[in-house]
């Protein structure tokens, strides 16, 4: 039997929402809008299938991470970094990102932080859509999305739910928050921490543990993001014509890293001379 749809929740979801703290000037709920309202419209669908150059960044490293661990000798091997650059064929990627990519990979020859390790479970970063997790928070019933890059276990038992990071991006504890919430449904007998770990700058956070009080709020946190996003949506759906007042923007110089620049019509991009 085909899975029934429900309503959903993410951390990515979560993002669209709200920022991180700090960051709040950069935030523009019209690219939830765009994302996850009008995603069928031909334009956006073609953009959204169009990697930034950030993007296509992470996902190559996630899966050179992958690699690497795929052949218990390949990290022996004098010429590792230049055989997973074949495997993931970098040289039909630009310049900016093989740069980018080949350092990472040279970083985790040199400091392979999952070697030795117990791994339960490695995402090569491309496999789509994790299953959902059926959560019931009263009466409403939503389905959590949780993309988790790696679980290792330690020595103790305890479960270590990592996810991999590229660029600058300073870490979000709430994403470690939404991993160790599926966790507690996923492995609900085993104790679990998670951490953050930047593959290009090599700082790794510090673990992040969570109560089951604590779980139970961020439970609740994502029903109700869920039911808001919902109804968004049926909004929209109701009154397309009013996109912009029920996902606004926030127009200004964010608008050029934005993948929607080309078709939104709020967005300010600086045009040189």
């Amino acid at each position: 039997m085909p899975t029934p749809w429900r309503p959903f929740a993410s951390y990515n979801l979560w993002l669209q929402f709200a920022p991180p703290i700090g960051q709040e000037r950069w935030h523009c709920d019209m690219k939830r809008g765009f994302t996850k309202a009008r995603s069928r419209e031909p334009l956006v669908a073609t953009l959204l299938a169009t990697d930034t150059t950030p993007q296509r960044i992470g996902l190559l490293a996630q899966r050179g991470v992958y690699e690497f661990h795929q052949d218990p000798l390949m990290l022996y091997r004098s010429d590792a970094v230049t055989k997973v650059a074949e495997i993931l064929q970098l040289n039909q990627e630009s310049a900016v990102v093989q740069e980018r990519v080949i350092s990472i990979l040279k970083n985790y020859y040199s400091n392979p932080i999952l070697f030795g390790k117990n791994i339960i479970k490695l995402s090569r970063g491309d496999e789509g859509f994790p299953e959902p997790i059926l959560i019931e928070q009263g009466n409403y019933q939503f389905n959590l999305f949780a993309a988790i890059d790696c679980i290792f276990k330690e020595q103790d038992g305890t479960l270590h739910i990592l996810d991999f990071k590229t660029g600058q991006t300073d870490f979000d504890r709430r994403q470690a928050y939404v991993y160790l919430l599926a966790a507690s449904f996923l492995y609900p007998t085993q104790p679990a921490v998670a951490s953050f770990y930047n593959l290009e700058n090599q700082k790794w956070s510090d673990p992040i543990t969570a109560t089951a009080s604590h779980l139970n709020a961020f439970q609740i946190e994502m029903a109700r993001i869920s039911q808001q996003h919902q109804k968004d949506l049926q909004r929209y759906r109701h009154s397309p014509s009013e996109f912009k007042r029920i996902f606004p923007p926030n127009p200004g110089i964010n608008c050029q890293y934005c993948p929607f620049n080309s078709i939104c019509s709020f967005s300010e991009l600086e045009v040189s001379a």
